[in-house]
């Protein structure tokens, strides 16, 4: 077999397109919604390359269209968990013996599949099962997902090239990289399809095996990204799609002596309960298995008097309300000085008020629907108690609508207690809470922040003064694993802002770095001598 020291292409983040009108790119997004509308998709699970339809179905509607139905996807057991698991561990070997430059190639091909030839599809699948507008879509089902291949391909070449600085005379020392012992299972979102397809692949891309369960809402696309790891060459069973209830997908893979880590992003319950079971049949295992996640977050813009008003607006409104606050890292919780709280109020329901709100087809809405109706009826809870609280007060929006999509109008709850619990719970939605501050408190303020939630996601701070800067960016160290200056609190950029958080958000494995894939690899180091000793002794035992 030939071999060689590669050097892989050098990533740069993918171009975002605009979608503006009379552009040829808006005219093939809308051309490829049309089609996605006019069909009706059934879409099986992969399981060692084959597809699997079990006929028992589970519907897929978009959530800003319920009464639409986009097709069908066949529901899984529990033995077609065992038979996914067993897919991955019969083409383990094969995978992990394959040179790396040859899974380099694979998933920098799905990479270039998913910038040119599926761009539309991707992106139009993204728009209309998890109700992303244009922009939204773009960003997260085109560029994203590219940039996470294109990247995670010179991390992994990095990986590899780190060895021992030193040997020693008559010495090589050296390492080398295994895949983890086992298979690793993939557990991902509804929000972000770059996170779905990131979650398996990367582990894929380091010689692993996997299971991948995607959320039910987000299925419609994740089929779409399993076609193009197909087409890409990812060989039958490395990566394995199942869709099948949670629960019966936990009892197996948490069960199996082979289970070796999962990577996660989803709720913080969720993963709290995972990770219990994984310790409570740790004797099971034939090796302590990796836990990664990004869960919850209570994501917060802290405003300073020293702010730009219109800067600070545009990060709230923007951090609070793209893609109706859906994001992991949406600004829940905002502080701001009672001295710009009058003009910063004005320009935020100017701001809000003029944002439309309808499906993702329409390239005019700024709002689409949330994601289904338990979230929408979650949600709306929050709001009508808010509504009847004396601790609190609706300033902006309120209003919702479930008749034919999942419609919550961008909503601004006042509290009037730093305690209220839409500053302390994550909703997952468009609803922002505001809390007015005296001035003279600003580093009460600080350790209110830091202690209020259990979360440390992301957060911002917004000033001109750098002395605050300063004293936010250590006050809230520990509150936030990404952290902005004068900047919204979400829209992290591969290779530039790698993404994860701490305490209830998660293991802080930085999707989008090295950092995360070293998590699936087990080095082992190499000695070899060349002059090997051949007596035992040591010229310590030597008489005098």
């Amino acid at each position: 077999m030939l071999k060689g020291f590669f050097s892989v292409p050098t990533p740069i983040n993918e171009p975002v397109y605009a979608y503006a009108p009379g552009s040829k790119e808006r005219a093939l997004l809308q051309e490829a919604l049309r089609t996605a509308r006019s069909q009706e998709a059934d879409i099986p699970m992969f399981i060692g390359g084959q597809e699997i339809r079990t006929g028992n179905k589970g519907e897929l509607r978009p959530p800003h269209d319920h009464k639409h139905l986009l097709g069908y996807y066949h529901k899984g057991g529990k033995n077609h968990v065992t038979d996914a698991i067993n897919a991955a561990l019969e083409a383990k070997k094969n995978w992990e013996d394959l040179p790396w430059e040859h899974r380099a190639s694979i998933f920098l091909k799905a990479a270039d599949l998913i910038a040119g030839k599926y761009r539309y599809k991707l992106n139009a699948a993204t728009m209309l099962g998890q109700s992303k507008n244009a922009y939204q879509a773009e960003i997260d089902s085109a560029c994203e997902i590219v940039d996470f291949l294109r990247f995670n391909v010179k991390y992994m070449s990095e990986i590899y090239s780190q060895q021992p600085p030193v040997s020693s005379d008559g010495v090589w020392n050296r390492v080398e990289q295994r895949p983890l012992e086992g298979f690793v299972f993939a557990l991902t979102p509804f929000n972000f399809t770059a996170i779905a397809g990131n979650l398996p692949s990367c582990v894929a891309m380091m010689g692993n095996v996997v299971v991948w369960k995607p959320a039910d809402t987000q299925i419609y696309a994740a089929h779409l990204l399993m076609e193009i790891f197909h087409e890409a060459g990812v060989p039958a069973g490395v990566i394995n799609l199942i869709y099948a209830h949670g629960p019966d997908v936990g009892e197996v893979v948490f069960n199996h002596p082979d289970f070796a880590g999962i990577h996660f992003t989803g709720s913080t319950a969720v993963f709290q309960e995972i990770w219990k079971t994984i310790g409570t049949n740790i004797h099971k295992y034939k090796s302590y298995p990796r836990i990664v996640g990004e869960t919850g977050g209570k994501d917060f813009i802290l405003v300073h008097r020293s702010a730009d008003i219109k800067a600070a607006n545009t990060a709230i409104v923007r951090g609070a309300f793209e893609y109706q606050g859906q994001k992991c890292s949406a600004a829940s919780r905002v502080y701001i000085p009672q001295s710009l709280w009058p003009a910063l109020k004005e320009l935020m329901t100017k701001d809000i008020n003029s944002f439309k709100v309808g499906p993702t087809e329409d390239f005019s809405n700024f709002i689409n629907a949330v994601i289904d109706e338990k979230s929408f009826d979650k949600l709306t809870r929050y709001i009508d108690q808010a509504k009847s609280d004396e601790d609190a007060e609706v300033i902006i929006g309120g209003e919702y609508d479930k008749s034919v999509g999942y419609f919550i109008q961008p909503t601004v709850i006042l509290a009037k207690t730093p305690d209220y619990v839409t500053l302390k719970e994550e909703l997952f939605g468009p609803v922002l809470t505001v809390y007015v501050y005296e001035d003279e408190k600003w580093e009460d303020t600080l350790r209110l922040i830091d202690q209020t939630s259990i979360y440390a996601l992301t957060g911002s701070v917004i000033a001109q003064d750098r002395y605050a800067i300063a004293q936010a960016s250590d006050a809230l160290k520990n509150a936030a694993g990404n952290f902005y200056i004068n900047d919204k609190c979400t829209g992290a950029v591969v290779g530039q802002q790698p993404f994860g958080g701490a305490r209830g958000s998660g293991t802080n494995d930085k999707a989008g770095s090295m950092i995360n894939l070293l998590r699936w690899v087990s080095p082992r180091t190499i000695k070899e001598s060349f002059n090997p000793p051949t007596d035992y002794r040591y010229p310590f035992l030597e008489q005098e």
